[in-house]
């Protein structure tokens, strides 16, 4: 005889769209993803030309005309986040610093006035940790416990992920592992300081050591048994070694991820990376520690934008709900500041 006992139904959430927009000095990306329960898929996505030369006040109006193409184009849309190439300031949706787009950056709104027009709730995220989101919920990082990850372009952007959330400190700059001293004697960076990784690994720097105009044909020149360039990126790994090796000491990670152009090398940066990362660590077992590539490629920060975007809205929504004190303060850490 079958029970009559009541019995508790499946919880199901109802699937939920949200826009990601990558601001980059070159293009400006964008990426329409779902959420149904932990489930993501990205749906749509295009690229326009960012005219970054044009100034702040035209690279915010595109960004405007974007989001509402993206949005009529898929109007339940419901937030929407920006992946920005430098610093900002969570609590207001302004810019501090953006590296490679020229003109006053400093204080400009960006996420208000693409709120303002869109009528969604819009977050800032900086590209590299937008990247890392989206490597940690569709990409290469799904599973990890403990999670780094370092972007190699233009700059070297970094994140870290523990038990599934990527940090972003109170000002959204955690992570920044490209601005690890390797070398306090080493070149000038960007950043003002001397010896940072990034003035070691950034693109410029690997098509300098590898004797090409380019990281794509350092990549080409290695695989093709070049020995400028296969001393070249053995140099680089070296380098990054030395920064991965540093953060396995301080997190013990079980997973590190590797991205950007020079990812497409391989085992020929790979190799020497594991091997200046054996040389270093002594703390913890590296057999548990997995050394791969991104899967997403150059849409990660559209992708992880968008994902910002709905991660920040629930947080938010948390927060406000009855007895949610202690949810606000866990919110606002986990959304790098929600404005409202």
């Amino acid at each position: 005889m079958k029970s009559l006992a009541t019995r508790p139904l499946a919880t199901r959430h109802l699937a939920t769209r949200h826009l990601g927009i990558d601001l980059g000095g070159t293009n400006l990306k964008w990426a329409i993803v779902e959420r149904s329960d932990e489930r993501w898929q990205t749906l749509d996505r295009g690229e326009q030309a960012t005219g970054a030369a044009d100034g702040p006040d035209a690279v915010v109006e595109r960004l405007i005309g974007m989001g509402r193409r993206a949005v009529a184009a898929w109007p339940d849309v419901s937030t929407a986040g920006i992946g920005v190439p430098g610093l900002y300031d969570p609590e207001h949706g302004t810019t501090r610093f953006l590296v490679n787009l020229p003109g006053a950056w400093a204080g400009r709104p960006v996420g208000p006035p693409v709120e303002a027009e869109l009528g969604i709730s819009v977050g800032l995220i900086n590209d590299a940790r937008a990247f890392g989101l989206a490597e940690l919920r569709l990409g290469a990082g799904r599973g990890a416990r403990t999670l780094i990850g370092l972007a190699l372009g233009t700059g070297v952007g970094g994140f870290v992920a523990v038990d599934g959330q990527v940090l972003l400190g109170h000002d959204g700059t955690a992570g920044e592992i490209g601005h690890q001293t390797i070398d306090p004697d080493g070149p000038p960076c960007g950043c003002g300081n001397h010896g940072c990784l990034e003035a070691f690994a950034r693109a410029d720097r690997i098509a300098a050591a590898c004797g090409t105009g380019s990281v794509e044909s350092a990549v080409v020149a290695a695989r093709g048994g070049d020995e400028t360039a296969l001393a070249g990126l053995e140099r680089i790994g070296t380098y990054l070694g030395i920064g991965i090796a540093n953060m396995i000491v301080v997190l013990s990670p079980d997973r590190v991820i590797l991205g950007g152009g020079i990812a497409a090398a391989g085992d020929l940066l790979l190799d020497p990376i594991r091997a200046e990362v054996g040389r270093r660590v002594r703390t913890t077992s590296l057999d548990r520690v997995e050394l791969v590539t991104a899967k997403l490629g150059t849409w990660a920060g559209a992708i992880g934008a968008a994902v910002h975007g709905a991660e920040r809205a629930r947080a938010t929504t948390t927060a406000m709900a009855p007895n949610g004190a202690n949810a606000a303060s866990a919110a606002t850490t986990a959304s790098g500041g929600a404005r409202r």
